[in-house]
């Protein structure tokens, strides 16, 4: 039968206070209520110093530092001399640790108030939300800067493995949507063009709308869906984990480890989903044609190469790469920012999809009218 823990106070006339631990202190058995110090140290005089006798300890785990933690911290706010050389080393070691280590602090996002502290939560979020942002891009750009003079470290397994989930798993959701994506351009089209005898024109409409734009939109709107997500969730799960806080304890750059070659893989591999893409798209658009205009198959695949030059594909393939590293950068950067719970991980997953798919739509006006300036 295990002995029950027990604490004893012994009071010396110097002001000194001895308290005795014995038993079992396990958490198992539990541990006394801290009123019982209290209730000794309210009685007068206070003594000046605390000093512990362990001995008669049979058995302790992490109960007794837990405990011994709260009582150092009632200590500390009374101001009182604590010596510690009386307890197991262990526990000494355990508490240096304790107090070495800082506590994380949880944010909890309040949601009531009048409405000028609602708005200024708000802008605070915003604002350490932007510095955080740009931090994470400062450390990205380092990154790649290192990554050119050799000097970045990441697995080449991990580098490979992602460029596999960017590449080849996404091929059939590519084809599915690109495939509809064009039939639905020929058919719109064909509508329209049909009142004027122009149906021979819905080659062109969909090989120029495939290849200078919706396809590389519509394979990064499914990217940011299906990896930059991903990509958040992973990363996410890791920060409340503590992982990424561990890489930075090993002297490893979580950006250099994590970031950079998820970054690579989905900027290299988005472009070649996008030319698939138009393929899929023109394929898509000639069903219609065919099927549904009466078009000759060699009519309209001819119209469709008289439409399109490699300047349309080349449009498209900038595009596709801008996309591609705007998705990876949105995600990782979730999943860095993310909070230390499970609710925060699906927070961090939901912000990167629509972060990416909001960016990919600027980006493509910036880069429509720069290629308007330039003709």
């Amino acid at each position: 039968m295990p002995t029950p823990h027990k604490m004893e106070f012994a009071r010396s006339p110097n002001g000194e206070l001895l308290i005795r631990l014995s038993g079992c202190w396990t958490l198992a058995e539990g541990v006394p209520s801290s009123e019982e110090l209290r209730s000794e140290l309210d009685k007068a005089p206070p003594p000046r110093r605390i000093r512990f006798d362990s001995q008669a300890i049979a058995v302790w785990d992490s109960a007794l530092p837990t405990y011994l933690r709260g009582l150092l911290e009632l200590l500390e706010d009374r101001s009182i001399e604590v010596d510690r050389s009386g307890l197991p080393e262990g526990v000494q070691r355990l508490l240096d640790l304790a107090a070495a280590v800082p506590e994380t602090e949880i944010e909890v996002e309040f949601t009531g108030g009048s409405l000028p502290t609602r708005l200024g939560r708000a802008a605070i979020r915003r604002t350490r939300s932007a510095t955080e942002s740009v931090r994470f891009l400062g450390e990205t750009w380092i990154a790649l800067v290192r990554l050119a003079t050799g000097r970045a470290h990441f697995r080449a397994s991990d580098f490979a493995l992602t460029v596999q989930q960017c590449g080849a798993e996404a091929v059939g959701i590519v084809t599915l949507v690109s495939f509809l994506v064009g039939l639905i351009l020929a058919f719109i089209g064909a509508i329209q063009l049909k009142q004027f005898g122009a149906q021979i024109f819905v080659a062109d409409l969909v090989g120029l709308g495939m290849a200078r734009e919706m396809g590389a939109m519509m394979t990064a709107i499914i990217m940011a869906g299906r990896t930059g997500a991903s990509f958040a969730a992973q990363l996410g799960t890791m920060t409340a984990n503590e992982e990424i806080d561990a890489l930075e304890t090993m002297g490893i750059s979580p950006t250099e480890f994590l970031v950079l070659p998820r970054l690579l893989a989905l900027t290299l591999m988005l472009p070649l989903l996008c030319l698939y893409s138009n393929l899929l798209g023109i394929a898509g658009g000639a069903v219609v044609g065919v099927g549904m205009l009466d078009l000759g198959v060699v009519s309209y695949f001819d119209q469709t190469r008289n439409a399109l030059s490699l300047a349309d594909f080349g449009a498209g393939l900038i595009k596709a790469v801008v996309y591609g590293s705007l998705v990876a950068l949105s995600g990782c950067l979730r999943g860095m920012q993310c909070g230390r719970s499970a609710a925060a991980v699906g927070k961090a997953t939901t912000s990167a999809v629509v972060t990416s798919i909001v960016l990919i739509v600027i980006a493509s006006g910036i880069i429509n009218v720069i290629d308007h300036i330039l003709g």
